[in-house]
């Protein structure tokens, strides 16, 4: 017999035995009616009014007896209801009807909202354990997830198979540890995260041309980066990467230019020989040749320089991206350094119609420079502003002292300008303005490496430009006592700096 059937046998009982005992006292006053004394008829009203009251109170009971273990399940639920607060648990014990039918009951109660509780809290981590997310194990493109320590909390089996590392390996290992990532500015991940945890509570950022070193013999990938932001995520999912492989592309373009140095090596001879010749017909012929001659012996001394330092261009930017441009700085005054590279180009200036006005303070200190490599700087620039100069006539090109104590130089035009959409590139390679691509000639090689040349002098390369009004560029270089002292310190008596331009995540190294 179970506890439901036992509960209906005892309230049956009760009532039954209730009923009877109603019935008995009716009976009583049935065979009672037959005398008709005075005394007999006030026994049998009052015997009325008894079964009356027994039937009233035997309604109560009953309703109390049938709905009290109602009661206690109904309290039961309350108690471990999420929404309701301050509800006692139920005093089983205290039933007398029914207690083992609600003890039963309760049992499977309180055993169902455990398995509810543990259900929603096991759906509640698998939410959060990303490990267990379709799409991001489907993800065909290497995605990491990081914490707000910078370590890997979630890593895909595309990014596990890109860098050749297994998936379990990688978690928790710190990001710059598993990615050796190098950059074409100093706009590093490292240096945008920082800056993101400081000042920004979501934010978002992209990298093209990344460079990875993979250990291991693995070959050299690039790739393309996009990295999300979300401070103090609940999740402790704060930092998200997602990897674009574009290794073949561009490894093309690295074999390109290899391929274009290359052959452009070859051109140094002819191209010096030609320089030659025409140095010797300006000594011996400059004075017995009409002015058109001699124009035309101008033009093309101007475009023989302009030559080679195309040459000198595609040659050093391929040293670069192999590491093999080393530059060795001596000491030097920049205002006799730079009035001679001025003057070098004063001639290339006035062949195509312009004037190159110089001004430079007094009170400059020496410098320490790699006299070559910087004068390609200066080249670069002011061949730049000559070509965007449009219509005006006049390149300014001044040097003084900045507060910082250190040396710099502004080249300035007054032509086309440069819009801010592509401020952000224009010391990438190969990059150049789409809108005045056909007008202007160029190759977008020159702004990424005098970048990378200036970066290994210890200075810095900036511009300033607003469109239809003109651009300044500028770029500083550290006095000669301030760099050997550098060199002092780190133990070092050589001023030898590799002009490469991929820019480390300065992070790597820190942990």
């Amino acid at each position: 017999m179970n506890d439901l059937q036992k509960f209906r046998r005892r309230l049956l009982l009760i009532v039954c035995a209730i009923i009877l005992i109603e019935n008995l006292l009716l009976i009583t006053a049935w065979w009672l009616s037959g005398s008709h004394s005075k005394s007999v008829e006030l026994l049998i009203g009052g015997v009325g009014v008894g079964a009356l009251l027994v039937s009233l109170l035997t309604a109560v009971l009953v309703s109390r007896l049938a709905t009290k273990p109602l009661q206690t399940i109904w309290q039961a639920i309350l108690h471990i209801s999420p929404n309701e607060h301050g509800i006692p648990a139920p005093q089983v014990d205290a039933l007398r009807l029914g207690r083992e039918l609600v003890t039963s009951l309760l049992g499977q109660i309180y055993q169902l909202n455990e398995v509810t509780a543990q259900t929603a809290a096991s759906t509640e981590e698998e939410r959060k354990n990303i490990s267990h997310n379709f799409i991001a194990q489907s993800l065909p493109l290497p995605l990491f997830i990081l914490d707000a320590a910078e370590n890997i909390k979630f890593a895909n089996q595309a990014a596990a198979n890109y860098i050749g590392i297994k998936a379990a390996d990688l978690i928790n290992k710190n990001i710059y540890m598993v990615l050796d990532m190098s950059f074409p500015s100093e706009n590093t991940f490292d240096s945008w995260l920082k800056t993101a945890k400081i000042a920004k509570a979501t934010t978002m950022n992209t990298w093209e041309r990344v460079r990875l070193n993979v250990r291991d013999q693995h070959p050299e990938l690039l790739f393309d980066l996009a990295a999300y932001y979300n401070r103090g995520n609940p999740d402790q999912i704060e930092t998200m990467l997602l990897l674009f492989d574009h290794t073949k592309m561009y490894s093309q373009d690295d074999q390109a230019i290899s391929f274009v140095a290359l052959s452009v090596h070859e051109l140094r001879t002819p191209l010096t020989l030609l320089r030659g010749y025409i140095e010797v017909f300006e000594d011996e012929l400059s004075d017995k040749v009409d002015p058109e001659i001699k124009d035309f012996m101008d033009k093309m001394s101007a475009q023989a320089e302009q030559l080679m330092a195309y040459v000198n261009n595609i040659l050093n930017v391929a040293r670069i991206d192999n590491d093999q441009l080393e530059l060795r700085l001596q000491e030097a005054s920049w205002p006799q350094v730079l009035k001679s590279i001025v003057e070098a180009l004063g001639l290339q200036a006035k062949v195509r119609g312009k004037t190159l006005h110089c001004k430079i303070d007094s009170n400059l200190p020496a410098v320490g420079i790699d006299r070559l490599s910087i004068s390609e700087v200066v080249n670069n620039l002011v061949d730049n502003a000559i070509k965007y100069s449009g219509t005006s006539t006049v390149i300014n090109i001044e040097a003084h002292l900045t507060q910082d104590g250190l040396v710099e130089t502004t080249v300035q035009d007054s032509g086309l300008g440069i819009s801010t959409s592509i401020m952000p590139n224009l010391f990438t390679k190969f990059y150049r303005d789409h809108r005045n691509r056909a007008q202007v000639g160029g190759n977008g090689l020159g702004l990424y490496l005098s970048k990378a040349i200036v970066t290994a002098h210890g200075g810095n390369l900036w511009v300033r430009s607003k469109e239809g009004v003109g651009s300044t560029f500028g770029f500083t270089l550290i006095p000669y006592d301030q760099l050997t002292q550098q060199a002092k310190q780190e133990g070092s008596q050589d001023l030898v700096r590799g002009a490469h331009g991929w820019i480390k995540n300065h992070s790597l190294y820190r942990r």
